[in-house]
């Protein structure tokens, strides 16, 4: 197989590439080899051992933390408002041609994306005229809102990251069954949306009520009331607008689910689809500039 050229989502843990054909994907591989694990020098090795089960030295169009500072070669911030894809991806150097999308940036309040954006070109190139908010979960989950085609402003949670901390090195980690308790995350995403100030309380009574009565559900009470609490966060954002949810996964559906209690109009998306989409367009987009 000679792939007209490569799509590459390089993020912190993993390196993921497919085969392309102008917009249609050929084949796909994954490897262990995220931005985390190597040096900047190490990066054309990684890339070309993944690429090497394909034929020839297709060119390659990369997103996500492979322009990081600390990845392959810095492609800067652009600052928002703006085109998701705004242009100047940057070349990295060795012996094939690869092109790394930047990330975006916002001054007030200060945040930052990279990887996310190109999820959002391919959702706005697979939802022409999508005016609304685009939820992106992950272990930073980003509210982004779009309008005329371009980033408006956006705004990032540490959910996932402080669930991982919560469930596996607190004191609650004892308390984390594995039973899905869809009622007890929605009675928690209840509790922190209309009382916010009461989370870190909120947090011990999960605990608590396991060692007094044995209760079960506690990763999903977990789960319920940081949700809870992001939401109360950003409700300036999803409050009266159409919403996307990015991912179709665990995460993806309890945003959904917990947004769709509140009667915001959801529409979730696969994940993988909507970064095709979006390193299509950037590949297009390098095509016609070239």
């Amino acid at each position: 197989m000679t792939p007209e050229w490569i799509a590459c989502d390089w993020g912190t843990s993993r390196l993921r590439l497919w085969a392309m054909r102008g917009g249609e994907p050929l084949a796909a591989t994954e490897r262990d080899r995220g931005m985390g694990q190597l040096t900047p020098s190490e990066f054309p090795e990684a890339l070309e051992e993944a690429a090497s089960i394909w034929d020839g030295s297709a060119p390659v169009v990369a997103c996500g933390m492979v322009g990081a500072r600390q990845g392959w070669v810095e492609a800067p911030y652009v600052a928002v408002p703006c085109a998701p894809l705004p242009g100047g991806m940057v070349a990295a150097p060795g012996p094939r041609e690869v092109r790394i999308v930047p990330g975006l940036s916002q001054a007030d309040p200060p945040d930052v994306m990279r990887g996310e954006e190109t999820q959002v070109a391919g959702f706005l190139a697979l939802n022409q005229g999508w005016d609304g908010v685009i939820c992106l979960p992950g272990t930073h989950t980003k509210w982004v809102h779009v309008s005329a085609g371009e980033v408006v402003s956006f705004r990032t949670s540490m959910t996932g990251e402080l669930y991982a901390l919560l469930s596996e090195q607190s004191v609650l980690r004892h308390s984390m069954d594995e039973t899905t308790d869809d009622a007890a995350f929605d009675a928690a995403v209840a509790d922190t949306l209309s009382r916010p100030e009461r989370l870190a309380s909120d947090l011990f009574t999960l605990r608590a009520a396991d060692l007094l009565t044995g209760a079960t559900g506690g990763r999903s009470r977990l789960s319920g009331l940081l949700i809870g609490a992001e939401l109360a966060a950003t409700r300036p954002f999803w409050l009266g607008q159409q919403v996307a949810v990015v991912g179709t996964g665990d995460q993806g559906r309890a945003y959904s689910r917990a947004l769709s209690a509140q009667g915001a109009p959801v529409t979730q998306v696969r994940s993988d689809a909507v970064t095709l989409a979006g390193l299509t367009a950037a590949w297009r987009k390098s095509r016609a500039s070239a």
